[in-house]
């Protein structure tokens, strides 16, 4: 678990790896522990899975979100509102930063890279899903990383690891991927700062260090 909170924390990582249910579940979580905190979403290559899917549940809890200016449409590149320059330069609260899983959501991140470095208070984690058809190794998502350290101007300073099969995800799905996550910690030289499961699955995993994710409405929508 996260100890002492950082100022910023930016998620980011390949298509598919859960960054948006991470980056929703940890900005309700600050908020929970005392810290006000607002949320921005970068992700302006997929249409799908978006933070403004839990605006509700972000409104309750007192939590601003920033998106983008065509959000939840398939535009192909929506406008970032010029609000997000001030979760980088007024640092009266925490921010969540949900960046996307290509260059192009790398390149978004990177116009607020200079004022991110200059504070020097952030976490930019890498979240990983080795069961994700590009990320299966340590040394596949090692790529991922550079790819994305490259386009964004900042270099990730921590991992997550939130591999999950969606509903057919159990004990041993997770602890299955435990040993490549620890070769790609070795491999980058960063810690892995949090490992999650579903709410759901938190009795299974009694006494191990797991974060909880409240999956988003949209996941329980899908039809199989």
């Amino acid at each position: 678990m996260i100890k002492n909170y950082k100022r910023v924390y930016i998620l980011a990582g390949h298509y598919g790896s859960g960054k948006t249910n991470i980056a929703v579940n940890l900005a309700l979580k600050i908020k929970k522990d005392g810290y006000p905190v607002n949320i921005a979403d970068l992700d302006i290559v997929n249409p799908y899975f978006r933070t403004k899917d839990s605006l509700k549940e972000l409104e309750e809890a007192g939590i601003r979100l920033i998106s983008p200016t065509y959000a939840n449409t398939n535009v192909d590149l929506p406008a970032l509102p010029q609000e997000v320059y001030a979760l980088v330069q007024q640092k009266s609260a925490k921010a969540v930063f949900d960046v996307g899983g290509d260059d192009r959501g790398a390149y978004a991140l990177g116009r607020y890279a200079p004022y991110i470095l200059e504070e020097n208070d952030y976490e930019m984690c890498f979240v990983v899903n080795f069961f994700r058809p590009l990320t299966r190794t340590a040394e596949d998502a090692l790529t991922v990383m550079r790819e994305i350290e490259l386009a964004s101007g900042i270099k990730f300073t921590a991992i997550i690891n939130n591999s999950n099969v969606g509903a057919l995800t159990d004990r041993e799905a997770v602890l299955s991927t435990v040993s490549e996550v620890e070769k790609l910690s070795s491999l980058s030289g960063l810690s892995v700062i949090l490992t999650t499961v579903s709410q759901n699955l938190l009795p299974h995993f009694n006494g191990l260090d797991v974060f909880p994710l409240e999956l988003q409405q949209k996941y329980y929508d899908i039809k199989e």
